[in-house]
């Protein structure tokens, strides 16, 4: 076999490995780790982002109104302004599984505060904070 023949053959080979590892993450920096989807907490759950402005004003709700002590719910934060981890991408898949499962649209993501209580998902500082009024027996 010519010499040409075989140095093209390699390089093409090379070329299909390369493309390969590329697409498959094999020369991802870092190790992979997996994080198990977080599970659906029983109850109400009230996704959040820490500098969001909407959820600080359910927070400082929350907080004023001692809501956590007359309501039982979970605080599942998600990624927000360039906050992230494994856990925090994991609560949002949580989160747009939960959003889909209402049938909203998740193609341009979820807004936040959102909650969900176990029927149905409540969206924005407003709706979220007048249904903890309910169940707390605020008026």
């Amino acid at each position: 076999m010519d010499k040409k023949v075989v140095v093209i053959i390699i390089a093409i080979i090379l070329v299909g490995f390369l493309f390969w590892a590329w697409q498959t993450g094999f020369f991802a920096k870092g190790p992979v780790v997996y994080v198990p989807p977080t599970p659906l907490p029983e109850g109400i759950v009230l996704f959040y982002g820490a500098e969001c402005p909407h959820c600080k004003n359910v927070e400082d709700f929350i907080a004023k109104n001692n809501i956590g002590q007359k309501v039982k719910f979970t605080n599942l934060e998600i990624p927000f302004a360039g906050k992230t981890s494994s856990q925090l991408v994991a609560n949002a898949g949580l989160l747009v599984s939960i959003a889909q499962g209402c049938k909203l649209d998740v193609s341009k993501g979820v807004n936040i505060p959102f909650l969900y209580d176990g029927k149905s998902c409540l969206i924005g500082q407003d709706d979220v904070i007048n249904f903890f009024k309910t169940q707390a027996g605020i008026k």
